[in-house]
């Protein structure tokens, strides 16, 4: 894997692309705001802006959004944010497979009329002309299904209209059969010390097979930041939907609270924040070539940074994967 070095950031060639990316990346779910199945409640658009500006600005090159995040409306952030950024633009990826209806709920469509129409209502949001890394967000059991809408994201790739293709919470066999019809530029899937489990089998297999992995939720949707506290958990809007996930409820809470402060004390002899913490520690993973981490407002987007600057030790290494087999 080839490295280039951006500012104080070493980039990564993301596979077989030609996408050099650093170790972080924005993510954008959370600023798509409310109204919809997995919103994180209400967002102040010139905050979202604020904080993606921000982050370029500390060396990040490389925006994760999805055209669902917000109904569209991330996107369109992203697009006003990108209007006003004087520097170097920076790779914009997003998403589309999941489509939505009146009440906001979503359902999964890899039909190949629905994939099209995805992508040029994101280019027209983005208000770009290609898209850098366009992916299939959720597989869906119809095998064929899966491989038409797989057909279709290759075909938009001979087209122009994206550079270069990639899947999101695929598992093995469903990657296969996808790379029997195209290659995988990459694969997105969620990882951080509290789900670990695509260890076993999906990043050994990406690892083998030349696939870049792009994690996200890392600091298991603001779970590990060290900002995250029960009452805070109990104050989260309705609309969150972080308030009924089970990782945010007992009996889970109580031993990722514990995990969080064991980061807190390898965080303070690095003089990082326990967020920074749980993102070096995916980082450290040989098949894992950067992470997404989200931000809400400009002094958030500190912390998408220091994940890439924070170097652990064996010892550290040791000491977290102890903390967290106990979590489990």
């Amino acid at each position: 894997m080839k490295t280039r070095t951006l500012g104080h950031m070493k980039t990564k060639q993301l596979e077989n692309s030609d996408l050099f990316i650093t170790p972080v990346g924005f993510g954008s779910w959370a600023i798509g705001g409310a109204g919809w199945q997995f919103a994180w409640g209400e967002q102040n658009d010139e905050a979202s802006a604020a904080a993606i500006r921000r982050a370029l600005e500390l060396g990040v090159n490389w925006i994760d959004t999805a055209a669902v995040y917000g109904l569209g409306h991330s996107e369109e952030i992203v697009a006003r944010a990108l209007a006003s950024w004087p520097g170097p633009r920076p790779h914009v990826f997003t998403k589309c497979g999941l489509r939505w209806d009146a009440k906001g709920q979503t359902h999964r469509v890899l039909r190949a009329a629905s994939i099209r129409q995805e992508c040029e209502d994101s280019l027209r949001r983005l208000e770009v002309g290609t898209i850098d890394l366009y992916q299939i967000h959720w597989p869906v059991e119809d095998t064929r299904e899966l491989e038409e809408g797989w057909s279709t994201m290759a075909q938009l790739q001979r087209e122009g209209k994206v550079r270069w293709i990639g899947v999101s919470n695929f598992n093995v066999d469903q990657m296969k059969r996808a790379q029997a019809i195209a290659p995988i530029t990459s694969l997105q899937p969620r990882y951080s010390l509290v789900h670990r489990e695509v260890e076993s089998e999906i990043l050994p297999y990406c690892e083998h097979e030349g696939i870049g992995v792009i994690v996200y939720s890392p600091m298991a949707s603001g779970l590990l930041t060290g900002a995250m506290t029960r009452d805070r958990i109990t104050k989260l809007p309705d609309d969150d939907w972080r308030k009924r996930d089970p990782d945010f409820n007992e009996p889970k809470l109580s031993a990722n609270l514990a995990l969080v402060e064991r980061l807190r004390a390898i965080a303070s002899r690095h003089g990082c924040s326990p967020g920074a913490v749980a993102v070096a520690w995916t980082l450290r993973h040989p098949a894992v070539t950067a992470a997404i981490v989200g931000a809400r407002k400009p002094a958030q987007a500190d912390d998408v940074a220091a994940g890439a600057a924070v170097h652990l030790t064996q010892a550290d290494f040791k000491e977290i994967d102890e903390v967290a087999e106990l979590a489990a």
